[in-house]
């Protein structure tokens, strides 16, 4: 075994390692509205579901180099609402377009070629291409020496037509194609599945 001690290694070189075994990871295509009202739109990959009552996502936002903060957290901690899309096949060039360096009176959209719709209970819009979307307000925020980590309560869930069936309230899986972050400038598509036990009796919150 490869033992390392973290305590030995640099902030970096952890993250390195972390970065690429916790993987793949889902991304958050993450909608912000800036106080001069520039719609921002940032792709982040530290970011995942922590439960469901409430319902709640987790967002990990980094500082940058001189210790200013994106656009997406200095938006967040200022507006206190903003919308998780989650990233498909379709939508991935794009996706990881926005990760690039824009000055704060661009919007990543305009930028992209990517449309915005108004979100139903938040101010920041939503992404008219993205197959799914989280409206989130703030509901708590965890601060460390390198990050902003934002817990966001779900309000309200937008996805595109006949991806869920609310009937029997269960996702339509092979309608849908997401992309994961698999480390360094690498993804991962989700197509190659497999099935583990008897799917048909599961209890679908504890189905992974």
């Amino acid at each position: 075994m490869t033992e390392v001690d973290f305590s030995q290694i640099s902030a970096y070189q952890r993250y390195k390692l972390m970065a690429s075994l916790i993987v793949p990871r889902p991304i958050a295509l993450v909608t912000t509205l800036s106080s001069q009202g520039v719609v921002n739109a940032a792709p982040f990959s530290m970011f995942n579901m922590l439960g469901e009552d409430p319902p709640v996502v987790m967002l990990s936002i980094n500082r940058l180099q001189d210790g200013r903060l994106k656009d997406t957290a200095a938006n967040i901690l200022s507006q206190r609402e903003f919308v998780v899309h989650m990233s498909d096949e379709a939508l991935a060039a794009q996706m990881h377009a926005c990760g690039e360096s824009f000055p704060a009176s661009v919007s990543e959209l305009d930028a992209v070629g990517l449309h915005a719709t108004p979100s139903h209970s938040v101010r920041p819009p939503r992404i008219t291409e993205a197959p799914v979307a989280f409206e989130c307000v703030l509901h708590e925020t965890l601060e460390t020496a390198s990050r902003y980590v934002f817990i966001g309560r779900v309000l309200w869930l937008s996805a595109r037509d006949g991806l869920i069936d609310t009937e029997a309230w269960r996702v339509r899986l092979q309608e849908y194609h997401p992309v994961g972050r698999f480390g360094a400038s690498f993804y991962t598509r989700c197509r190659d599945r497999f099935a583990i036990g008897d799917t048909t009796t599961s209890n679908p919150i504890d189905t992974l």
